[in-house]
């Protein structure tokens, strides 16, 4: 098949999950044998070349229009008293991007159109009024299907649960209120939805959804998250890694260090808190005298995550899946997450992963590592198996083919 991938950005380098999402489902089905056209918008954010691709081989055509999405006060002061359309969305809505997305529509003829996620959901509607004339001459629109790598309503609902600033958590209501009509709106212009964990599959039933939605997880490549037998973790070492730009990591990670690091460190003095990952704020970086080492951004993702022991997940908000978790699971970690850390993922608690919630629940699982009680190396072993049954690439990449012939019929 030929496939126009439509992406919010240009899925590279590698160094968040909403960047590995992407390009994990790219090189998926290009090794299963399919050409993928991406057209994707080049943030000044994330902006790229437009041959940082190119390593994917010859049947993937990278095709980028630059879009400044960042974010400005005033637009954003306007978009709250004019605009129906949610802020986070707006931002990615170009002219210059849609003319470039028909363009190719005319200019080649492809068997999928795949829009990854909400951002880039506002075309397809565009699209569908543009071509309304020329459907009459038999000029239709290849099947579409939406990738829902998060239900962003779910993310800036809990957000707001948890802020304790009375404007901002009005602010961060009404946003998720009008993220959710927004996706409400959206979903019937689609053939069919690949959700990401059941509990979205289910959030989207709710919303109304008549179309085929298809339970489609993240993604790994296992052959980069090997556990490796030379390297040994640093004994007493916990640690965390993730997009300290993405606010539920932020918080996550504000809640560890206000919440349970203070008594942790008090009582375990030996025990070090290692946290990596882009965007990290200027506050954070500063030294520190509690055992608490943030090491900003890391070249390597898996090499960081071999380095240390336990792993820890304190996500207390956010939606869909967390890639990180998967990619720990690979190299056989044993990780220490909150319930909504572990969403959608086929864990079980005590067998691939320690699941707990309230920062005693959290302080008492790390005096059990801290003193041998964590069957670490057993928990461990089981996760690197459900990431190899589950979420192996090549299994995925099947689970998207499945869907594409299901719309194609």
């Amino acid at each position: 098949m030929h496939i126009l991938q439509v992406s919010p950005r240009v899925p590279f380098p590698l160094h968040d999950g909403g960047a590995i999402g992407i390009y994990n489902i790219t090189k998926g089905l290009l090794a299963a044998g399919h050409r993928v056209t991406m057209l994707a918008i080049n943030t000044p954010k994330h902006h790229q070349p437009a041959d940082v691709l190119d390593h994917l081989g010859p049947n993937l055509r990278l095709v980028t229009v630059d879009v400044d999405t960042d974010l400005k006060p005033l637009k954003a002061l306007r978009n709250l008293l004019f605009s129906r359309q949610p802020y986070n969305v707006e931002r990615f809505v170009s002219n210059e991007f849609f003319g470039r997305l028909a363009e190719l529509l005319g200019e080649e003829k492809f068997d999928i159109l795949q829009f990854e996620g909400t951002f880039v959901a506002p075309y397809l509607p565009l699209l569908r009024r543009a071509l309304a004339g020329a459907a009459k001459e038999g000029k239709l629109l290849p099947p579409t299907v939406v990738r829902a790598h998060n239900i962003e309503y779910v993310i800036w609902e809990r957000l707001a649960a948890g802020e304790q600033n009375p404007l901002k958590r009005w602010y961060l209501r009404h946003l998720a209120s009008r993220l959710r009509r927004f996706e409400q709106e959206q979903l019937p212009h689609f053939d069919a939805v690949a959700a990401i964990t059941a509990e979205d599959s289910r959030r989207l039933r709710e919303l109304g959804c008549q179309q085929p939605v298809a339970l489609v997880p993240a993604a790994v490549e296992l052959a980069s998250f090997q556990p490796d037998p030379s390297v040994k973790p640093q004994p007493r070492t916990v640690f965390m890694i993730g997009s300290l730009n993405w606010l539920p990591n932020l918080e996550g990670l504000d809640w560890l260090l206000r919440e349970v690091w203070p008594t942790i460190n008090a009582e375990l003095p030996e025990l070090e808190l290692h946290v990596a990952g882009t965007g990290t704020p200027p506050h954070l970086l500063t030294p520190r005298s509690d055992n608490v080492f943030i090491h900003g951004f890391v070249d390597s993702a898996a090499a960081f995550m071999r380095q240390y022991d336990l792993m820890l997940v304190p996500l207390l908000s956010g939606g869909g899946m967390r890639v990180k978790i998967i990619e720990g699971m690979a190299l056989g970690k044993c990780m220490l997450s909150t319930t909504v850390g572990a969403e959608g993922i086929a864990v079980r608690d005590g067998h691939d992963i320690v699941l707990r919630d309230s920062a005693a629940a959290w302080q008492q699982a790390l005096r059990d590592y801290y003193h041998g009680r964590l069957p670490v190396a057993t928990i461990g072993a089981a996760a690197a198996t459900t990431a190899a049954e589950v979420y192996d690439n090549r299994r995925v990449t099947q689970r998207f083919e499945a869907l594409y012939e299901e719309v194609r019929k």
